[in-house]
């Protein structure tokens, strides 16, 4: 018996372009080396590099969005926008579920892996497109406008921007938010201002670190009134 998965119903040329997505990304990602993950030129290496968020981490994104009815979505550091299509199916499928409307706030400062998004989104239709809001440029400057009611941030971007990134959706996010966090094992170091301040009690955090390749980190925003 094959193993379950959450996008089982999904247009099949939606899963198939999935498929050849994360095949391109995992073969790229077979040339890193485990030191280039621990290297303080890591972000410098991943600058045009594909490097998407794995499949098996990917499903998860997308089974955690449609058990919270995430709706309103903001994923810092899209890339070549293949957890971007995870995202906005969650979102579609929720709004389709319970009404409403969806919005995946996706951002990405680099034009040419912005335009490579487009294309995988355009390619998959209306689904996909319909809820996606992609904003070019530095996040933590078009991230100031038009964002309230946050469900759930993916943080899988330059290490250094994550916790500016934080800081500033914070007021924007609703009482049980969820944040994610990729690579918090295989990149504890370069994340450790985050994982401290998500970790500090006072900041209205619960917090699990999953065990998916190299980590991912999973925070419930809970603060005190």
């Amino acid at each position: 018996m094959s193993a379950s998965n959450p996008l089982d119903g999904t247009p099949q040329h939606i899963r198939t372009l999935l498929n050849t997505l994360h095949t391109q990304s995992s073969t790229q990602e077979a040339s890193i080396s485990s030191s280039d993950y621990q290297s303080e030129t890591f972000d410098d290496l991943m600058r045009d590099k594909f490097i998407a968020l794995d499949e098996d981490k990917s499903q998860y994104l997308y089974q955690l969005c449609r058990m919270i009815n995430a709706k309103t979505i903001v994923e810092a550091g899209t890339s070549f926008g293949v957890s971007t299509i995870y995202l906005a199916l969650a979102a579609s499928a929720n709004v389709a579920a319970t009404g409403g409307a969806g919005k995946v706030i996706a951002t990405e400062n680099e034009p040419t892996k912005a335009a490579k998004a487009k294309d995988h989104w355009v390619q998959c239709g209306d689904l996909v497109t319909d809820v996606i809001d992609l904003r070019e440029g530095n996040l933590l400057e078009t991230l100031k406008r038009d964002v309230e009611g946050v469900d759930l941030l993916l943080l899988d971007i330059w290490a250094p921007v994550a916790l500016p990134t934080l800081k500033l959706l914070l007021p924007k996010m609703r009482y049980g938010a969820v944040v994610v966090t990729d690579n918090t094992i295989g990149a504890a170091e370069r994340y450790k201002e985050l994982l401290a301040f998500i970790r500090e009690p006072g900041n209205g955090f619960v917090n699990m670190t999953l065990p998916f390749s190299r980590g991912l980190e999973v925070s419930v925003y809970l603060p005190r009134k």
